[in-house]
């Protein structure tokens, strides 16, 4: 690299300026449609001018890399764009790890509604039945159903600062799933369980402890054997207290204010999370979170009528906590119409990283990223991630 494109890029670090003058690294290939598909429906295929302009200019200030995966039975395309680091400004590996967030949601509730299906739980029955010492009275009416979709009432767990800067002083603290029920079941319930959609971590918090409860074993080897393991998802894992992302990776980088004015990037990629545990610490890959969701949406890992809960919301008098919005949270999985289409999966966000897993029921149109944000975890939806969705799955056919 020239020497003056990588001092600019160190500047950049520093600065929070991360568009410069050098061409970004963007490699992509796509693959032909099936002819059968294209021939019925040619304009269902994936638009790869869309996506490739959705990604081309990275780095720039919303985000530094992406990695993206469009697949289906209407054929598929493979991208990725951005750099490695700022500092070196090497191309983004396309085949890095990176935090799935609350993606790790589809894994725990896979592996429950698993243990559903052997008998060994039944979602009908209450979490206090289960852990008598962890639930309290004021939680015994809630369901193994209602923390799976959300509708459980029990509040968040306090966690501290209230800003990403107090955040970042505080990454390395460790939490254990036990303490974070106890601050949140301590509170008063947020509405009665059932009433209402509020969509928590703790929820899957109590459910990776009614996994261990129920098998006598730890939430990640259940993860494990259940369905990393049986799918060959190599490179995905539970990182536990360790707050680093072993094996290849791209730099995260999250916008900061500094104290006197202005704004800066910090490199964010090693950051603990076990905050997160059950319902967001979860590492993998685009290639793994797209096997994953072509074998969860075929019943390859929930099996028979539980993996309908899946795919079912809450009754239609359920809605969002505070907005009056319709319940759009099922066991699991989300739903959205993004350009006309039902698309289902659940977004990821933790600092650097926002990622997705999402596909039509009939999985003719699939779509997986990773998107190194610098406003990650933000209020609004990260620009690249939104242009990446609405590439995939937008307009509806015909239009």
């Amino acid at each position: 690299m020239h020497p003056r494109t990588r001092a600019l890029l160190a500047a950049a670090l520093v600065l929070g300026i991360v568009s410069g003058p050098t061409a970004p690294a963007f490699a992509s290939a796509a693959a032909a449609p099936d002819a059968a598909s294209t021939a019925a429906r040619p304009h269902d295929a994936p638009d790869a001018d869309a996506l490739r302009a959705a990604i081309t200019g990275l780095p720039r200030a919303d985000a530094t890399a992406a990695l993206v995966r469009v697949g289906g039975t209407d054929g598929g395309w493979r991208g990725s764009a951005g750099v490695h680091d700022l500092v070196s400004g090497r191309p983004a590996d396309p085949d890095a790890r990176f935090r799935a967030g609350s993606v790790t949601k589809v894994f725990t509730a896979a592996a429950v509604l698993q243990l559903a299906g052997e008998g060994r739980l039944a979602v009908d029955r209450t979490a206090r039945h289960y852990l008598p010492d962890l639930v309290p009275a004021r939680y015994g009416q809630v369901t193994v159903r209602q923390l799976l979709n959300h509708t459980s009432g029990i509040p968040a767990a306090d966690l501290p600062g209230d800003t990403v800067e107090e955040w970042y002083a505080h990454r390395f603290d460790q939490h254990t799933p036990r303490g974070m029920v106890a601050s949140a079941t301590a509170k008063e319930r947020e509405f009665a369980p059932g009433r209402s959609q509020h969509y928590l971590n703790i929820n899957y918090t109590v459910l990776g402890l009614l996994i261990e409860r129920v098998t006598g074993d730890t939430y990640a080897d259940q993860v494990g054997a259940r369905v990393l393991r049986p799918l060959g998802l190599r490179s995905t894992s539970c990182p536990g207290a360790d707050p680093r992302i072993q094996g290849p990776h791209n730099r995260g980088y999250q916008v900061f204010d500094k104290p006197g004015g202005g704004t800066e990037l910090r490199d964010v990629s090693v950051w603990g999370a076990t905050d997160g545990w059950a319902a967001g610490d979860i590492i993998s890959t685009t290639a793994d979170l797209e096997r994953f969701t072509k074998a969860l949406f075929r019943g390859q890992v929930v099996r028979g009528p539980l993996l309908e809960e899946m795919f079912t919301l809450p009754d239609p008098s359920v809605r969002e906590h505070g907005s009056g919005e319709p319940a759009q949270y099922s066991a699991g999985l989300s739903v959205l119409t993004p350009g006309g289409r039902q698309v289902w999966g659940k977004t990821g966000g933790r600092w650097g990283c926002n990622s997705v897993m999402a596909a039509t029921r009939d999985l003719s149109r699939t779509l997986v990223y990773s998107v190194n944000a610098t406003d990650a975890k933000g209020r609004d939806t990260n620009a690249t991630a939104m242009k990446l969705v609405v590439a995939a799955f937008g307009p509806p056919p015909g239009e």
